[in-house]
């Protein structure tokens, strides 16, 4: 097979990650993908990191098998954790692509009040992380917020109703007499629950600005596509989709495919 038409391979810890893949499908709508979420071990972000690199790994080799000419860690957990030892191992066979919060464009909002970032307590406790903080926090204005549980919502299938509007009241409760400019959502499960999280937060009389670094990653796989000649040519056919799982039931391949088709 041309390297040109091997797929792109995606890796998450569960679901979260085809919030990033519809994006790529957008962007590279000729590239074939395969996609590979580990629910079995989901969530990721209450590991330890030495947990965390061992299962980013397994899953990792399981998408080489599958013969895949660049890999997208869709997993901000993942990422923290994994991402240099990832490069070291495979960027010599080709281009591995990272997810972080999108803490810039927050920034760059310009718009009074708090940044608040939406992560993992891992991804927020991460050095990668931290060093993002430091690069960006020239003020008080960037608040983390922990999000233990929300991971495990939206992996059951529960990305709006009661139960996850609960959850977001609870998160922001402290937060009701806050001025909020951005909500960056540092985890790809996240942007699942966005209607749920534009509802709560409107009913707190807020209306901020709400990033997550899908469109940034894919524009970076794309560049490195380009970068080394491995796009796709265009043809009158679309690209393909093949989604696995470590869970490998029927219910979990049913929701990866009815998330990644959500508008």
């Amino acid at each position: 097979m041309d390297l040109k038409d091997r797929p792109i391979g995606f890796f998450d810890s569960g679901v979260g990650g085809l919030s990033v893949l519809k994006q790529a499908v957008k962007i590279l709508p000729h590239e074939d993908f395969v996609y590979y979420g580990d629910s079995l071990n989901a969530p990721y972000g209450i590991r330890t990191s030495d947990k965390v690199k061992e299962l980013t790994f397994n899953a990792v080799k399981i998408l080489i098998n599958k013969n895949i000419k660049a890999l997208v860690v869709a997993c901000n957990t993942a990422t923290s954790v994994s991402i240099e030892d990832l490069r070291k191992q495979y960027a010599k066979s080709m281009p591995i692509i990272g997810i972080e919060p999108a803490l810039k464009p927050a920034v760059k909002n310009k718009k009074n009040g708090k940044i608040i970032i939406m992560a993992t307590p891992v991804t927020l406790s991460e050095s990668k992380f931290n060093n993002l903080m430091k690069k960006y926090n020239y003020n008080d204005n960037i608040v983390p917020m922990p999000c233990p549980g929300l991971v495990e919502l939206i992996e059951s299938g529960i990305v709006e109703g009661p139960e996850v509007e609960g959850y977001l009241k609870e998160r922001y409760s402290c937060l009701i007499e806050t001025e909020i400019a951005s909500i960056v959502l540092g985890c790809t499960h996240y942007p699942f629950v966005k209607k749920a999280l534009i509802k709560v937060v409107g009913e707190m009389g807020k209306d901020p600005f709400i990033i997550d670094g899908s469109s940034g990653t894919v524009n970076q796989l794309k560049r490195q596509l380009l970068k080394y000649d491995m796009i796709k040519k265009p043809g009158d056919e679309k690209g393909t989709v093949r989604i696995f799982n470590s869970l490998d039931t029927k219910k979990i391949i049913d929701l990866s495919y009815k998330l990644l088709s959500i508008k």
